[in-house]
């Protein structure tokens, strides 16, 4: 027998809801085939189930919001006596599916125990807007109040809040002009939350050094069709940026942190995040582990699994924890320089930004001469409650002496 729990999707996290079973009460399920979707205040995933087997019971029904650790169903395992498990799926399959779909959409009176019964996206939407969950009626299973429930509620209390006569708003948009009303999804929503938490609570600062990317585009040419034929994506500028990244870190590990009330903590391990964007509708920063233990190839090739995984939306729940630092990169739009908002609980984010050929300044054997390189700038954000100017800067040398300095070339092949 197996116990399906309640992930922890994220160091912080410590409960989530229950979105959508895949399967039901006595269904065969595929190891890593999905069996249910999970929200948290930070992310939505689609959890695989961890063995192949039968679904003989499930104790945690949509909508409902369990603790971390929570046993949420019981599968058996392929092979395993039907007989250790008899009379189990019956029982839990009326908790599956209770009430029709036209029930459950029609708005039911609040109930005395609303307030333990929010989601975390819920409770955290009733809090910012200082409301009273027993005010609000729900329209989800047995009463629950959904995030469509509260806006709805926050539109209805605007519509009729009173204005004194005596004030009149100007207007924001034209008289006449048509404007369109654009709620944010569930990704973009997360996203601004933690933007927003990360910028007032922390003391920003942006350094920029500018790189000379010549050798890495060496390397990119000498691999070039080749690499792309073997591993069947193009060798990007990425990984050998994530390389760099994670060797400087080891040299200055106070970059490689992050805070715990008033306490710095310096990681063990250096996990690379990197921000993907989602079709311009938010983002999310899956993490490539154990970095300096991993050569230049596995780097490419776990990177490209990784951002490829975020797009299509098949990330695991262990892909989005214990990020140590964030690299973002929004060079492909044509950006000269980005001052990136850091990722809290971690103290550093580096951006990476568009890299064009430019007039060098360079040094040969008879003086100096111009060369056209292609050249990106490399722009750091740093929390300075953890680090000082000096110490920052000198990292962000570290990074552009081991991009520009390095033999790439060998590296790829290693």
């Amino acid at each position: 027998m197996m116990d399906v729990v309640m992930p922890q999707l994220g160091e912080t996290v410590t409960e989530g809801t229950v979105t959508r079973w895949y399967k039901k009460a006595g269904d065969a399920i595929r190891a890593d085939e999905p069996l249910f979707d999970v929200e948290t205040d930070k992310v939505s995933s689609e959890i695989p189930a961890p063995v192949a087997g039968v679904l003989t019971e499930i104790l945690v029904p949509e909508g409902v919001t369990a603790s971390v650790g929570t046993k949420l169903a019981v599968i058996r395992e392929s092979g395993a006596s039907a007989a250790q498990t008899a009379g189990t799926a019956s029982a839990a399959q009326p908790s599956t599916r209770a009430g029709t779909a036209s029930t459950a959409a029609r708005s039911k009176p609040p109930r005395a125990d609303a307030a333990e019964r929010l989601s975390p996206v819920v409770r955290k939407l009733i809090a910012e807007h200082d409301l009273d969950p027993r005010a609000i009626s729900g329209t989800g299973r047995d009463g629950r109040i959904t995030r469509e429930d509260v806006l709805a509620h926050l539109s209805q209390r605007g519509a009729v809040r009173p204005v004194a006569a005596s004030v009149e708003a100007p207007p924001l948009i034209p008289a006449g002009a048509a404007a369109e009303s654009a709620p944010l999804n569930s990704v973009r929503r997360r996203t601004a939350e933690h933007m927003a938490k990360s910028w007032s609570a922390v003391p920003h600062v942006l350094q920029a050094v500018e790189a000379d990317f010549h050798k890495v585009e060496q390397a990119r040419r000498v691999a070039g069709d080749n690499w792309k034929r073997r591993e069947g994506f193009s060798l990007t500028y990425l990984p050998f940026i994530l390389r760099s990244v994670s060797i400087a870190l080891a040299k200055f590990p106070r970059l490689n942190a992050s805070f715990a009330g008033d306490h710095l903590v310096l990681q063990p391990r250096i996990n690379l995040g990197i921000a993907v964007d989602l079709n311009f509708e938010g983002l999310v920063v899956p993490v490539l582990k154990d970095v300096p233990q991993k050569s230049l190839p596995q780097i490419a090739r776990e990177a490209n699994e990784l951002v490829q995984r975020a797009r299509t939306n098949r990330l695991k729940p262990d892909d989005l924890t214990e990020g140590t630092y964030t690299i973002t990169n929004n060079g492909a739009f044509g950006t000269l320089i980005t001052a990136p908002i850091i990722n809290q609980p971690q103290v550093a984010i580096l951006s990476t930004d568009s890299i064009q050929k430019r007039p060098l300044v360079i040094e040969t054997e008879g003086g100096d001469a111009i060369a056209i390189r292609p050249v990106g700038m490399l722009a750091q954000t740093f929390d300075h409650r953890a680090v000082d100017g000096a110490y920052a800067a000198a990292f962000l040398r570290e990074v552009k002496m081991l991009i520009e300095g390095r033999d790439w070339v060998q590296a790829l092949q290693a």
